[in-house]
Formats: structure tokens, sequence, C-alpha cells
């Protein structure tokens, strides 16, 4: 019924009721939401022939044409525009329309050209498509339509143009596509078609250009295609399509671009391409080629761009590569397994622009004739094994613009005439073997963007007329030998917006030029011996966003380093820095990473750093900070790293802490807090280091230490706790590195420490009170590298299984109740690691003796003998003590006089801590002497084992 009154409508739009046409269209202008005033005209005082985007037939009796073609409207395409019987030509593309397509659109049988692309039309196409058999355009591409095309598009005969690229289709594409044979171009990339290319495809003898880029065709490409004589252009880039190159491929004689880049093809190159003479593009990089290099300039003279990266083709270039007259611009072989001579067969190729062989496995030096490729702007050689010197030829290429020939093993200098490359924008040689003085030379390339020498030998200080390099972005020295000091003139290099030279052997003071980089975003300065203040002038520098300073000598406050309120990233570790945090840091509210350790820092903790909730790193060790720990650093929820250590923080270890979720690494050691361990710290499942040691702590451990079950070190030494061990440890199963000595501690070592198979740097319950025997379970321990047990109350025997533990070297049973023999298998250890254990007996202490039948009492000759042994072991001892105690007298003198600080030094030794985080093992190793022992050296658990810097080629880590 629907149908019979549109055509009801359609009889009387036949003979001409321009009035009933002139209501239709001012409907179908209601229809668009915003017409920004280009419809004005659509008035019914005018004639509709007058009206903007229409045009009518030549005795104006009919619309034939309405084109609102990127007038900047919006709202929908109105269903009436089917009651335009007589359209010709509908063009409302690069506008914001929506919603569907109307199936009304089929009713126009007279419409030649649809243009409705680069809109936000959604839904499907109507399968009433296939009733406008005189369409020769349909571009529907640019929009939000999905779904699959309707077979009926093959009743559109006529059709020669057909878009529909950058959309949402799927499904397969209909082999009905075939019957349009008139079919001229073909534009499907950009949506999500699956399956075969069908060999129906064949059927458009026309078809001049092709392209499915960017979906996920499959299978392999028909060799029906070859057909398709009349082929210009055939794209298939990045689909799925896979199996051999077709050899058919080379009859289509009028190819000029075929791209089947981002496939799965396999083989070898066909040879036959070679017979596609008109071919200007060739792209088949992305693939799972192999073989040789078979295609030949020689034959394909009209080529200009040949892509064949990322393949597994092998072998060398062919010497005739380019024999006679080439029009080759662009080669790229990179990422392949070629090898030999790195320009061999290529010399010959006068007309390149670009060549990138990178990433491969050519040899040898670079040739001199290299000066022979007169035209040559790009030239991309890294990633190879290529040795030898830059040949001073180099200097002959004028036209060069980018010359990268990192990760190689080149030697040699600098040439002098690299100076001469007036036009060069990037030079990256990084992690070369290259050696020598960066010449001055090179600042007459005046046109240089970056530069990267990362990971070479040079030496010598950097030119003082870097200033000449006004156009430089990206400077990149670090990890070489240079020494000497900043020259001034690098503050002139306006345009800097990278610079790294860490990990050199720079020194001398910052210039106060630096305060003229005013784009500079990252500087890394770290591994130097730079010393002095910051100059004053950085306080101008308020686009920094990475400061690396760290391992320097640099003195003074740190505030113009901080105005930028833009910093990301802060990492002044390991210099001289005093006085307080400044204020002005609390606008950096995007900091991820603050590291601000190993430097003379005082006052207190500012609270401002709890609203950087971005933070993950937080290091202010080793520094003067006084009162309690902020609780607005609960605030920084994404903290994966908190270190205070070695400071004089007091208080509380505050129970917030567990509301860090992200927080693998925990140190507060060396401090004064006190106060009992928070059982909110179980909270923390993520931790992996825990350190709390060398504090004031008291109470209980408490057992919801045992639900961090990814904890590597828990380190909770020289406090004052007290109570049992927890069962809950027993959880730990990842645990490396277990430290509770010099607390109270007391009851039994549990044996379920037997299961903490992880451990292996340490396990060290030393000076507690701790009772009962030692538990058989822990010659489960096969990893375990050091044992301590020393000065507890422990009893018994010494368990055989301990024997077992064929990976310790350390060992310290010294100081306990222990009795009866020591297993054989532990005599491997010196007399101190059993010492103070008048029960115990056997190598490496004395023979164990046997018990007298009738009284069970020792002979006259064994006590005296034992007398004897207590009177001279005791005043050895009483000797070695006093010797000890001068010793630290005269080293305690000493560091009162020296030390600026000897208050602050004298108490942290008292604690087991001091500046360089040092503490005490009490271990008696293999092969120790008994001096060796007393000494009781410590060894650091204060480093950060978690925090690892990477480079990934010239990116720079901070």
């Amino acid at each position: 019924m629907v149908f019979v009154a549109a055509l009801n409508v359609l009889l009387t739009l036949t003979h001409g009721d321009k009035l009933l046409i002139s209501q239709n269209l001012l409907q179908i202008k209601s229809s668009f939401v915003n017409t920004n005033g280009v419809l004005n005209d659509w008035t019914p005082e005018s004639s509709i022939c007058s009206w903007g985007g229409l045009s009518c037939s030549q005795d104006q009796t009919h619309v034939i044409s309405l084109n609102l073609s990127n007038q900047g409207l919006s709202g929908s395409i109105s269903p009436l525009l089917g009651r335009l019987i007589f359209l010709q030509k509908l063009d409302l593309s690069s506008n914001s329309l929506s919603g569907p397509i109307p199936p009304e659109l089929g009713m126009l049988k007279n419409l030649e050209e649809l243009l409705l692309y680069s809109n936000s039309l959604s839904g499907g196409v109507p399968r009433e498509i296939g009733l406008l058999k005189e369409l020769k355009v349909l571009r529907i591409g640019n929009n939000l339509l999905s779904g699959e095309i309707p077979r009926s598009i093959g009743n559109c005969t006529n059709l020669e143009v057909l878009g529909l690229a950058s959309c949402e289709f799927n499904g397969s594409l209909p082999k009905e596509v075939g019957n349009l044979r008139q079919l001229k171009m073909l534009n499907l990339q950009g949506n999500d078609f699956r399956g075969p290319i069908p060999e129906e495809m064949c059927g458009c003898g026309e078809l001049q250009n092709f392209s499915a880029a960017n979906n996920g065709f499959e299978g392999g490409l028909p060799p029906s295609i070859s057909k398709l004589f009349s082929l210009r252009l055939l794209n298939l880039a990045n689909n799925s399509l896979s199996g051999y190159i077709p050899v058919e491929l080379g009859g289509l004689f009028n190819l000029k671009y075929l791209n089947l880049l981002g496939n799965n093809f396999t083989g070898e190159v066909p040879t036959e391409l070679n017979k596609l003479s008109l071919l200007e593009t060739l792209d088949l990089s992305k693939n799972s080629l192999s073989g040789q290099l078979k295609i030949s300039t020689y034959h394909l003279k009209n080529l200009q761009y040949l892509v064949l990266s990322d393949n597994a083709l092998m072998g060398s270039i062919p010497s005739n590569f380019c024999i006679g007259s080439s029009n080759l611009r662009h080669l790229y072989l990179s990422g392949n397994q070629f090898s030999g001579g790195v320009l061999s067969g290529i010399i010959n190729c006068s007309s390149l622009v670009e060549l990138d062989l990178s990433n491969n496995g050519f040899n040898g030096s670079i040739p001199s004739e290299v000066d022979s490729l007169t035209n040559l702007a790009a030239l991309a050689l890294h990633n190879n094994s290529l040795t030898g010197s830059i040949p001073p030829q180099i200097g002959n290429v004028s036209n060069l613009e980018v010359l990268s020939l990192f990760h190689n093993s080149l030697t040699g200098e600098i040439p002098v005439e690299i100076g001469r490359l007036e036009r060069l924008n990037l030079l990256s040689l990084y992690e070369n073997q290259m050696l020598g003085p960066i010449p001055i030379e090179l600042t007459n390339c005046s046109s240089l963007q970056g530069i990267d020498f990362f990971g070479n030998h040079f030496t010598g200080p950097i030119p003082p007329t870097m200033g000449n390099l006004k156009n430089l972005v990206f400077l990149q020295l670090r990890q070489n030998e240079l020494s000497g000091p900043i020259p001034a003139s690098l503050g002139y290099c306006e345009g800097l917006e990278e610079l790294a030279l860490a990990d050199n052997k720079l020194s001398g003071p910052l210039p106060p030029t630096f305060g003229l980089l005013s784009h500079l975003s990252l500087v890394t300065l770290y591994n130097n011996s730079l010393e002095g203040p910051i100059p004053d002038s950085l306080f101008g520098l308020k686009n920094l966003s990475i400061i690396n300073f760290s391992h320097n000598r640099f003195t003074g406050t740190i505030a113009p380093l901080v105005s930028s309120g833009n910093l990301v990233k802060l990492d002044l570790t390991n210099n001289s820095f005093s006085g307080e945090i400044p204020a002005m840091l609390a606008t950096s509210t995007t900091l991820t990473r603050l590291r601000l350790g190993h430097n003379r820092l005082i006052g207190k903790i500012p609270p401002f750093i709890g609203q950087y909730t971005e933070l993950d790193f937080l290091d202010l060790s080793f520094n003067d900070f006084n009162g309690e720990i902020p609780i607005e650093l609960s605030n920084c929820r994404q903290l994966t790293h908190l270190l205070l250590n070695q400071n004089r923080l007091g208080g509380a270890v505050p129970s917030w802490v567990g509301r860090l979720k992200q927080l693998g690494e925990l140190d507060l050691s060396c401090n004064s807090l006190n106060g009992e361990i928070p059982i909110e710290l179980g909270s923390c499942s993520s931790l992996i280091k825990l350190s709390i040691h060398d504090n004031r702590l008291s109470g209980p451990i408490p057992p919801e230490i045992g639900n961090l079950t990814s904890l590597n070190v828990l380190a909770l030494q020289r406090n004052n706790l007290s109570g049992p061990i927890p069962l809950a440890m027993r959880s730990l199963n990842k645990l490396y590195e277990l430290r509770l000595s010099e607390n109270s501690l007391s009851g039994p070592i549990p044996p379920e420490l037997g299961q903490l198979t992880e451990l292996q740097v340490m396990l060290d319950l030393s000076k507690n009170s701790l009772s009962g025997e030692i538990p058989p379970s822990i010659g489960d321990l096969e990893k375990l590298e050091r044992l301590n047990l020393s000065d507890n109350r422990l009893e018994g025997e010494v368990p055989t299984t301990l024997g077992g533990l064929t990976s310790l070297h350390r060992l310290n049973l010294s100081d306990n109740v222990l009795r009866g023999g020591i297993p054989r298998s532990l005599s491997r250890f010196p007399p101190e690691s059993f010492l103070g254990n008048v029960g115990l007996c056997g190598y490496p202490l004395g023979p164990c003796s046997s018990a007298s039948e009738e009284t069970g009492k020792l002979s006259e000759a064994a006590t005296a003998g034992i007398v004897v042994a207590i009177v001279f072991t005791s005043t050895v001892v009483c000797l070695v003590l006093i010797y000890v105690m001068l010793k630290m007298w005269c080293n305690w003198r000493e560091v009162s006089v020296s030390s600026s600080d000897g208050e602050v030094l004298e108490e942290r030794r008292e604690s087991g801590c001091d500046k360089r985080g040092n503490n005490n093992d009490g271990y008696v190793g293999l092969g120790s002497s008994p001096l060796q022992q007393k000494k009781k050296m410590r060894s650091s658990t204060e480093t950060c084992v978690f925090d690892v810097n990477m480079k990934v080629g010239s990116v720079e880590s901070v």
C-alpha cells in the first residue's frame, strides 16, 4: 500500500506539479537541523529552479540535480528525496548528516551519481540500491555504515565508480560484483571485509583501480585477477592474504601501482613482475617472502618506488640491479637478511633519493664510491655489521639530509668533510665504536636538527661553536668519554628541546646561557663531574618536563630547576644540594618521579607532595629530613617506590601506607620511627621489598605481614620488636631475604620457615631471645647462602639436615646453648661459626670425649684441660675486645673531628646506620679469620634493587 501511494505521488510529479515539488523540497529542507543559511533562498515565493544547490531540466519542469556538498549540514537524509524521480545527481557529501540511507532512494530511476561520502551515516546499505539501473557513480565511504554489501549491487550494471572506503562493512564481498562490467574504480579499503577475494572479480574487465587495503581478506590472491588487463592500480595492503604471489600478475601490462604489503605471502618474488614495464610503485613489504632479490630496474625502467622491507629475503644485491638508465628514486630493503657489501649493486643507482638498507646483515666498510649517489637525500644503513670508518667522500653527497649509521661496528673518527653537508638534518651514529674528537667542522652543518652519538668512545671537549647549530632540536651525546666544560654557546641553540650529555667526564659549572633554551623539555646530565650551583637563569625554563642531574657535584638550592610547573620526572640524587624543598615545586602537579636522595636537604617533607596523584617513585633517602611522615602522601595512590630511609624522621609508621596498593618498595629504615608495625601494611599486596630496620619500633610482628605474598625482601632488624615470629610468614613463598636480627623476639623458630624455599640471600634471626631447638626443616632451604642464628637461647643438637644446604657459604650458630657433635657436613665452616656453645664438640672445635661408665663424670685430666682452655680463650677474647674498642674509639674520634655534622653521624653509628648505608651481617664465612668475624663488616640492604634504568637505542632513561 505504501509503495502504491508513493507511485501515485510519482505520477503527479511526472505531470510537472511544481507546487507539489516545492512542498516536497521544503519538507526535505526541514529534515536538515542546521543549514547555516545556505538554504535561505528555498522559499515558496521564488521559483524552485533558482534555489541554491538545485539544477532543473532545460524546460524548467524537473529537478535533475541536487548538490549540497560541504555545506555544514546536519540532521538526516529525508526519504522524500525519493520523490524527485528525475534526479540524475544527488550530492550530500562532506557534511555532518547522520541516520540511515533511506531505502526510498531506490525510486530515483534516473539517478546516475549518488554521493553521500564523508558524513556520519549509519546502518546498512539498503538492497533497494540495486534498483538504480542507471547509476554510474556510488560513493558512500567515510561513514559509520556497517553490515554486508547487498548482493543486489550486482544489478547496477552501469556502475563505473563504487566507493565504500573507511566504513565498518563486514562479511564477504558478494560475487555479484563480477557483474559490474563497466566498473572502473572499486574502493573497499578501511573496512572489515573477510573471506576470499571472489574469482568472479575477473568479470570487471574495465577495472582500472582496485583498492581493498586494510581489511581482513583471506586466502590466496586469485590468479584470475590477471584477466583484469586494464588494471593500473592494485592495492591489497594490510590484509590476511597468503600463499604465493601469482606469477600471472606479470600479465597486467598496464599496472603502475602494486601494493601487497602487510599480508602473509610466502615464497619468492616472481621474476615475472619484471614484465610490468609501466610499473612505478612496487610494495611487497611486511610479508614472509624469501629467496634472493630478482627485481631489476633494467627491465622496470619506470620504477620509482621499490619497497621490500620486513621480509626474509637474503643474499647480496645483484651487480646488475641498476644497469642502464634507471628512474629508481626510493629503495627500501630494511628488515631482511641481505648480506655482502653494503652498496654492492647500488652504486650505479644514481637517481636514488632515499636508500634504506637497515636491519640486515651487510658487512664490510662503506665504500668511498658512495659519492656517486649524487642525488641521495637519505641514507639509512643502521643495524648492520658495518666496520671501518666513515669515508671522507661522504662530504661530497651534497644533497644528503639524513645519515643514519647507528648500531654497527664502525670505528675511526668522524671525517671533517662531513662539515660540507649544509643540508644535513639528522646525523645518527649511536652504538658504534667510533672515537676521537667531535670535529668542530660539524658545526658548519647549519641545517642540523638532530645529533645522536650515544654509546661511542668520543673524547675531548664538546665543540665550543655548537651555538652555530641554530636549528638543533635534539642533541644526544650520552655514554662517551667527553671531557671539559659544557660550552656556553650551547645556550644559543634556542630551538633545542632535548639535551642528553649523561655518562661522560664533563666538569665545571652549568653555563648561565642555559637559561636561553626556552624550548628545552628534557635535559640529562647524570654521571659526570659537574659542580657548583644551578644558575638563576634557569628559572626561565618553563617547558622543562624531564630533568636528571644525578651523580654529579652540584651544590646550593634546587630552586632554579623546579619553576617549570610542567615537570614529570626530576632526579637530582647523589649531589650536594642543600636547603629545603622549594615550595614552587608544588606547581608541577604532573610529577610521576621525584628523586632527591643522597643530598643534604633539610626540613620537613612538604605536604604538597600529596597532590602528585600520578607520582610512582618518591626517593628522599639519605638526607636530613625530620618530623613525621606527612599524611598527605596517602593521596599518592600510584606510588610503586617510597624511599625515606636514612633521615631523622620520627613518629609512627603511618597506617595509611596500607592504602598504597601499587607499592612495590617501601624503605623507612635508619630513622627514629617508633610505635608498632601497623597491621594495615598487610594490605600492600604488591610489596616486593619492605625495609623498616634500624628504627625504634616495638611490639609484635603483625601476622598480617603474611599477606605480602609478593615480598622478596623483609628487613626488620635492629628494632625493639618482641613476641614470637608469626607462623603466617610461611605464606611469604617468594622471599629471598629475611632479616629479623637484633630485636627481642622470643619463642621457638617456627618450623614453617623451612617452607620458604626461595630464601637465598640470607636468613638472619641473630641477637634475639629465641629458644627451643633449631628446626630440621631449615635444611630444606636449598638455595640459602647465609644463615645466622647466633646470640639466642637455642638448645639441642645441630640438625644434620643443615648439611644439605649446599649453597651455604656463611654460617653463624655462635652464642647459644647448643650441644652435641657438630655434623660432619658442617665441618667446612671455621670454629667461629660455633663458638659460645659450651656443649658443642667435634671438628672444627675440640673432639667429643666419652663419658665415664661408672660415674658419668669427666676425668680429672679432661676437667683440667677444659679449665685451661677456658682461661686461655677468655684471655684472648679480652685482648681482642680491648683492641677492637680502642680501634672503634679512634675511628669515632676521627669522624667527630672531620665531620661537619659529627653529632648526627655519631647518632647513626650507634643505631647501626650511616650515610653509606652500611650495617652488620654478623656472619662468618668459609675461610674467614677470627679478626674478620670480630670486625663484623656490614653488607648494604639500602640500595634500591627495583629501580632499573633502561635504554633503547638513543632513548634517555631517567
